[in-house]
């Protein structure tokens, strides 16, 4: 063999994410673009804010090209590490520091290096359901198991009693997503210290350390006063994945950070672990433009009013019509139960109207499809005569 079969078999395969935004490039170039209604891509349709327009052209004015685009330290330009520190603590009443920080190329990047500093072989790694499916690709990249939480389904929030019957001595890490993707819940506080304190009592037990890896990159999407608990504010052994790239609209820039919670046990021996980490597996210094721009627009967000439109649009209509789902509170993902019990076969129906959602089997839980509703107005609006004829055919 001349291959990694594993890498391979990932490569050889994509995401069923990824599959759908494929096919829907496809189809679109034998329909026109408008007849196509793909809400398959978490791929933000709002633009980025202005002051991020703004500080790129300043930079460029500014910066000798050749100190612009070289090389920060490893771990990321300290000016940006503290700005990152200094904005959490302000909002969240911590004390981190610029050592406390490590610049990534976005959440993806971040956790799988937390997962590489803290896992080792043999160790089990919980994922609440519904999740992001490649947390499944990043736990076994460091060598540990994977295992699943369901959900309490009407909600789906956290099953601490489920969950408490998936920890065993060999369970190094969760990893949160709140607001989650795919579903758009976002976990109450209740939940989270019920969680917190069933890993401080496991944590005893196992006389060892629990990690919880909170993934935010929706951090900043949610509606209304929805609540998003910090977790570094109910739990040491916390560390936090963040990313520009909903914040700020700039996914494709791939920018992001880790953040280490000073008071974790062991806090400068697992930060090294994280720079060791970014370093073995190549993600030592994050584009530095981008660094040089989240330090002038650290406060800076996107406007998220037209999620929010796009939101009830969807869901008012969708519910009207006899479908089933939980209304998000953040991120931008409306996730639906399927009329059929193979969501798989509800896909392909849909894809008879042009609509194409995405199965939800590879996100931990069965009978789900999830629709990302961070595209343009009219695209949702022109579905609907689709997704009502399908609510007609299944007589819902």
């Amino acid at each position: 063999m001349n291959y990694n079969e594993k890498s391979f078999a990932l490569g050889s395969k994509r995401s069923i994410i990824r599959e759908i935004f494929e096919y829907s490039k496809v189809r679109a170039s034998e329909l026109g673009a408008d007849k196509v209604y793909d809400f398959s891509l978490g791929n933000p349709s709002v633009e980025p804010p202005e002051s991020v327009t703004n500080a790129i052209s300043e930079l460029i004015a500014e910066f000798n090209p050749t100190a612009l685009h070289g090389y920060t330290s490893a771990q990321g330009d300290v000016q940006t590490r503290k700005a990152v520190a200094d904005n959490i603590n302000k909002r969240f009443n911590l004390d981190l520091s610029a050592d406390n920080i490590y610049m990534t190329c976005g959440a993806a990047a971040s956790l799988s290096i937390c997962l590489s500093a803290v896992m080792n072989d043999g160790d089990e790694c919980v994922v609440f359901a519904p999740f992001f499916t490649e947390y499944r690709v990043f736990v076994e990249n460091s060598g540990a198991k994977l295992v699943i939480s369901t959900p309490e389904y009407k909600t789906l929030q956290i099953d601490v009693n489920d969950l408490e019957s998936k920890l065993t001595s060999n369970t190094k890490a969760l990893i949160m997503n709140s607001p989650n993707n795919p579903s758009g819940v976002v976990y109450t506080e209740e939940k989270i210290k019920q969680v917190c304190e069933l890993l401080e009592r496991k944590q005893k037990e196992y006389g060892h350390p629990i990690y919880l890896i909170a993934d935010e990159p929706y951090r900043e999407l949610v509606y209304g006063d929805i609540k998003v608990p910090y977790l570094m504010n109910y739990y040491d052994n916390t560390l936090v994945c963040y990313s520009y790239s909903k914040s700020l609209s700039l996914p494709g820039e791939r920018i992001g950070y880790i953040a280490v919670n000073p008071k974790m046990l062991d806090a400068k021996k697992v930060y090294l672990a994280v720079c060791g980490a970014g370093r073995s597996l190549g993600y030592v210094c994050a584009p530095s433009l981008f660094q040089k721009v989240v330090a002038r627009c650290i406060d800076a967000k996107v406007n998220i009013d037209a999620y929010k439109t796009n939101r009830d649009l969807l869901y008012d209509n969708l519910t009207a019509y006899g479908f089933d789902c939980v209304k998000p509170d953040g991120a931008f993902y409306l996730f639906v139960k399927s009329p059929l019990k193979d969501a798989t076969a509800f896909y392909e129906k849909a894809k008879e109207h042009e609509i194409l959602v995405v199965p939800c089997d590879d996100f931990g839980v069965k009978g789900y499809v999830r629709i990302a509703y961070c595209v343009d107005y009219k695209r949702i609006e022109n579905s609907l005569d689709g997704f009502k004829a399908l609510a007609e055919e299944f007589e819902l």
